[in-house]
């Protein structure tokens, strides 16, 4: 029998793990907002873990503040929203008798500098390093002209910080978007860097002898996939690759894209996987239509990358799926977890101007809240209805559910991606930078996941003519002699089981849909990155049209250039 009640863990879980945060040494990081004394920790933990933590804010268990009072009778408020992380930062001012103004700021480089805010008569918020320092008090007229600007990321305190603000990717928008990274951006020396020969210089200077590093070639440790035959094939592929045979890849074989080391291309369809690997219990059999639709295929040797996630500026959003009924919905908040939007902290469905000289990648990340739960079947009666969660910059705006699939990333750079379980909110929380669950698994431990063929248990949803053949676009983790590969694969028109038919072809521990139904929801693009330009190479060269032109006809590269509807992956160059 389902369970008729949510299961996420209850407060008296956590409180191990706040004992054991108070007992641990803070990281030394100059003046920054450290973690909450250990029982503001533990009520915290409890609002987060209730049944319905009911606000935005109730998600963010680590958040602490810092408030100072001006001569003049104003009070200021910063709030941390998760030092772990040290990214994302909320800034409250109000004058003495008149109304508070909020601001979400983010740290330009959020593994250099803290942001405190000093206490006295004048208080100011500080920026720092262990070697140097910058002060500035924004309130007094940059906060004002920064919102007014209405760009996505507008530098306050000379460049070391963002004031995030709403837009809503209009072409007005986009036009002075891409404008203000032309002015503003040189491809190949990053804003961060601008600022630390500026304001910081030699704080930062960094000397290590010549060490020779052991080349992986990928081409050679990816192999061959699992197939039965392996013909030429002349995929509508947009990358410039390495080896083909003019233009002509060998099915299941890995190519290097030219121009971007770590980075490696195949191409194949479903209906040449091996009998052996055809044989293995847990997928329905193949469809003469999705058996000879082809599949393109990108891996990247994260040894060599870093992978980050942002939110669109409207999905997904946090309030209700029309999909859960009955017992799979409550009436105490405007969506699963007790709201509907989440004010005053924004989204702008965009890449920070100081990570766009590393850019590497960028691929749509997953369902919109509207589809993003279930609406037959077990995972519809409890955990409301299980929606996706998602968390982003250490900010939880929607919360994980058990047994659902989930990509993510932690502080020390570790990237996973499983089946979260309670023990992993447990245990993970601290350190998690970022997560976002779509479903449940297509491979687990190399074999089909348990709900492949399971329609409505699976909430694999299908086109819009409800076929559940369609395009779609999946995730795979692979590790192969100590190196782990990230593989996006894109799906001419699959159902799920030819998606983990294909994962467990090419070798994939654990696999995961993401979107699907048209190449805006499965777009992937790579960035080849020269002096001061951006050449922008999409996986399917129809997706070219996705982007928008600027007013001198010049496409605008989405996710990078540009603010977008919906939340994204990335893929950074590491330093």
């Amino acid at each position: 029998m389902p369970r008729a009640v949510p299961s996420l863990p209850h407060a008296a879980r956590f409180l191990p793990l706040c004992a054991a945060l108070a007992c641990l040494p803070l990281p030394v990081i100059a003046q920054g907002v450290d973690l909450p004394p250990p029982g503001i920790l533990d009520d915290q933990m409890a609002a987060f873990s209730a049944d319905i933590p009911g606000s935005v804010m109730a998600l963010q268990p680590f958040r602490n503040t810092r408030e100072a009072t001006g001569e003049d009778g104003t009070t200021y408020q910063l709030t941390s929203l998760n030092p772990h992380v040290n990214s994302w930062f909320l800034l409250e001012v109000t004058p003495e008798g008149g109304a508070t103004q909020a601001y979400h700021l983010e740290n330009a480089d959020p593994r250099v500098w803290t942001v405190s805010l000093s206490d006295g008569a004048r208080p100011e918020l500080l920026v720092e390093s262990d070697e140097a320092n910058l002060a500035c008090t924004p309130w007094t007229g940059a906060l004002a002209e920064a919102r007014d600007t209405g760009l996505p990321y507008a530098p306050i305190c000379d460049w070391s910080l963002y004031l995030r603000n709403p837009v809503t990717g209009n072409r007005t928008t986009r036009e002075a978007v891409a404008e203000f990274l032309r002015e503003n951006v040189v491809f190949g020396e990053s804003i961060v860097n601008m600022i630390k020969g500026t304001f910081f210089e030699d704080a930062f200077m960094e000397s290590t002898e010549d060490e020779t590093a052991d080349v992986v070639d990928g081409v050679a440790l990816l192999g061959q996939a699992n197939l039965s035959r392996a013909p030429a094939m002349r995929p509508y592929m947009g990358f410039d690759l390495e080896g083909t045979d003019d233009g002509a890849m060998v099915a299941g074989s890995w190519y290097a894209v030219a121009d971007a080391p770590g980075i490696y291309a195949s191409v194949m369809q479903p209906g040449m996987i091996a009998q052996e690997v055809l044989d293995v219990p847990g997928a329905n059999w193949l469809d003469g239509i999705e058996s000879r639709a082809d599949v393109y295929l990108v891996a990247f040797d994260m040894s060599q990358f870093e992978i980050g996630y942002e939110i669109g500026t409207s999905h997904p959003a946090v309030d209700w799926s029309p999909r859960p009924s009955g017992s799979g919905r409550h009436y105490q908040g405007d969506g699963p977890d007790g709201f509907g939007r989440i004010d005053p902290l924004i989204t702008v469905g965009m890449l920070s101007p100081s990570l766009t000289d590393r850019v590497a990648a960028t691929f749509t990340a997953g369902f919109k809240r509207e589809h993003g739960a279930w609406r037959f079947g077990d995972y519809a009666t409890f955990n409301w209805g299980h929606h996706y969660g998602f968390m982003t910059h250490g900010v939880t705006l929607s919360r994980l559910w058990p047994t659902l699939a989930t990509l993510y990333m932690l502080d020390d750079g570790t990237v996973g991606m499983r089946s979260w379980t309670e023990d992993d909110t447990e245990t993970l929380l601290p350190n998690l930078v970022f997560a976002r669950q779509n479903g449940v698994p297509l491979i687990e431990n190399g074999v089909p996941g348990d709900r492949v063929t399971s329609w409505g248990g699976g909430n694999w949803s299908g086109s819009g003519d409800a076929d559940l053949r369609t395009l779609r676009g999946g995730a795979c983790m692979r590790t192969i002699e100590g190196t782990q590969f990230l593989i996006y694969a894109y799906f001419s028109t699959a159902t799920p089981s030819g998606m983990a038919r294909t994962f467990q072809a090419y070798g994939c521990e654990y696999a995961m849909l993401l979107d699907m139904n048209s190449q805006e929801h499965t777009y992937m693009a790579l960035y080849v990155q020269d002096e001061d330009t951006l050449d922008t190479q999409h996986l399917v060269r129809a997706m070219e049209e996705i982007d928008e032109r600027g007013s001198d006809g010049a496409r605008i590269p989405r996710f990078v250039s540009t603010a977008d509807n919906r939340d994204f992956f990335y893929l950074l160059r590491r330093e």
